[in-house]
């Protein structure tokens, strides 16, 4: 279920030093709000702030993530993850899996140095995030090198920290996927890494240039389109959640910045189209 996230198209690019992805802003008569879609993992190497969101941080009354990005929550999202992400004793994942699928991903562990013995135990979608992660590792992707982690770092102690989901309801997300879905997404995920295993850059690269029609395609376009259910999971129900406390934000007074993956903010079911749809004042990209 990753695969629309976290790969993007052919051919791989290396990505820019010097990064400049997208900032939306969102004003009425006594608000401001920032949105700025995150990549949760990136190479420690890139550059990546826009200047506008370094000037919003340090005017902002709170910063709002997916999830809180403390250790509490860490802890909580990996004891959740042991609790419904693994098979029961005596399962295997590959039995799940047809056995042209199950070979594929025999071939795509051993390459990406992941041990099958801990693969087997996974259910389909802890396996794609634990494959997904090996991946990037091995293209010098950084989970503490993602945008949250940067941000929650660098804001100032004033800025209060908020977030639109707790721990327990982003696993819900996943572990509550049937697992026909699952599998679908699994398959899908290990031929695209398969055919493409230096996708990840080029997504860098798309985020890293503000190239909206290129990220559209890659982070919401497949998933869309191969799996409708998931894409309204994942995007189109939580951006509808999210929307109430934005419009609740809008509706006080102040200064906010909102950081959330990439996704959330493309196309017609993205926030900056719902907020611009409701009559606020948006600037950024169409």
């Amino acid at each position: 279920m990753f695969r629309s996230l976290l790969v993007a198209l052919a051919t791989l690019l290396a990505a820019p030093a010097l990064a400049a992805p997208p900032v939306w802003t969102v004003r009425d008569a006594d608000s401001e709000i920032v949105l700025f879609g995150s990549m949760h993992v990136l190479p420690k190497d890139l550059d990546w702030k826009p200047p506008a969101l370094d000037a919003a941080l340090a005017q902002a009354d709170d910063l709002w993530f997916e999830v809180p990005m403390d250790a509490a929550a860490d802890r909580r999202m990996q004891d959740l993850a042991g609790a419904y992400g693994l098979l029961p004793p005596g399962h295997t994942l590959t039995s799940r899996l047809k056995p042209r699928a199950a070979a594929r991903l025999r071939k795509l562990a051993d390459r990406l140095d992941a041990p099958m013995s801990e693969i087997e135990r996974l259910k389909p979608w802890m396996a794609e995030v634990r494959l997904t992660t090996a991946a990037f590792a091995q293209d010098q992707g950084l989970a503490e090198g993602g945008v949250e982690r940067r941000l929650q770092a660098a804001a100032p102690p004033k800025v209060v920290r908020k977030a639109f989901e707790t721990p327990d309801q982003q696993m819900a997300l996943f572990a509550g996927a049937t697992e026909a879905d699952q599998v679908r997404t699994l398959n899908a995920t290990v031929r695209q890494l398969e055919k493409d295993p230096g996708a990840y850059r080029r997504l860098v690269a798309a985020w890293s240039k503000g190239d909206q029609k290129a990220l559209e395609r890659a982070v919401v376009g497949g998933m869309r389109k191969s799996s409708p259910a998931l894409y309204r999971r994942f995007i189109v129900e939580r951006n509808a959640r999210w929307m109430d406390a934005l419009q609740a934000r809008l509706a006080g007074s102040g200064r906010t910045v909102v950081v959330v993956g990439a996704g959330h903010l493309l196309g017609p079911d993205g926030l900056p189209a719902r907020l611009r749809a409701l009559g606020y004042d948006v600037e950024g990209p169409r």
